[in-house]
């Protein structure tokens, strides 16, 4: 119903540059951090919270998009660490939203056979999100479609910090030496280490609102993901422009630091 209130600065669609292609590579993760909530209700005149509110129904839009279109995880940075510094009452209302979400929403994932997963410092969210939160994991437990991973309550610096204490408390009880500590034992104790190994790190990362930053998102699964800027506020976010975003990591040639050479050029050196 937002959507009536006149705008002062509307969005317009963007021109895809490449166009998606159903059959070809999806990636098996993607990630997305929510940005523009409160920009797209102050270009309608309207309060912050009325932007957090139709943020969430973009949620449902994009998540059902995301399924339809095979993507294995949708990683959706819902609340940061740093978000607690917001005004009392934004805070207050972006913690009854988890609840309002997952009530409405959950018999929709349960049809969508999508699975609900919560990763982050959840213990210091109030009761009544912690509630809503331990619901929903246990009502979607037994679907085996998309994985739909809410980061709340998540930083990726303070991710790390608990990873190594946990690494560290792992090594001098099990006398673990130094040396043995490796990637993939880092990788098993971080936020997403829940997931499969392959699905781990998202292979597609998306940011709305036209900001080209990470902000302290997912800093070591990111090290080779695509990254995808769009001008589009969360809330005008859509099924379109994620295919575009797909589109986009389609036509990218994806090296992790080696060299793709024809099978002309494949004995040549290059600097």
């Amino acid at each position: 119903m937002w959507r009536l209130f006149p705008q002062k600065n509307k969005y317009v669609q963007e021109e895809a540059e490449f166009h998606f292609d159903p059959a070809g590579t999806i990636p098996k993760h993607v990630a997305i951090i929510m940005d523009g909530n409160g920009r797209w209700a102050q270009n309608r005149r309207l309060p912050r919270i009325a932007g957090h509110q139709e943020g969430m129904e973009t949620v449902k839009t994009v998540t059902k998009h995301a399924s339809k279109i095979g993507i294995k995880v949708l990683t959706l940075y819902a609340f940061s660490t740093e978000n607690w510094k917001r005004p009392t009452e934004e805070v207050n209302f972006l913690m009854q939203l988890p609840v309002d979400f997952f009530d409405k929403f959950v018999p929709e994932l349960i049809k969508e056979n999508v699975k609900v997963h919560v990763m982050g410092y959840t213990e210091f969210l109030p009761a009544h999100t912690q509630d809503a939160v331990k619901r929903a994991i246990e009502q979607t437990k037994n679907n085996t479609g998309m994985v739909l991973n809410f980061a709340l309550n998540y930083g990726s610096r303070a991710e790390l910090v608990t990873a190594t204490q946990a690494i560290v408390k792992k090594a001098q009880a099990e006398g673990i030496a130094a040396e043995t500590i490796d990637e993939s034992m880092i990788a098993d104790h971080l936020m997403t280490g829940f997931l499969p190994v392959d699905l781990r790190d998202p292979e597609l990362l998306i940011r709305t609102s036209g900001e080209e930053r990470i902000s302290n998102f997912l800093l070591w699964q990111i090290a080779y993901s695509e990254l995808f800027f769009t001008d589009a506020l969360w809330p005008d976010f859509n099924g379109e422009l994620l295919e575009m975003a797909v589109a986009s990591f389609q036509n990218r040639n994806r090296r992790f630091g080696g060299l793709n050479l024809p099978v002309a050029d494949e004995h040549q050196v290059t600097e």
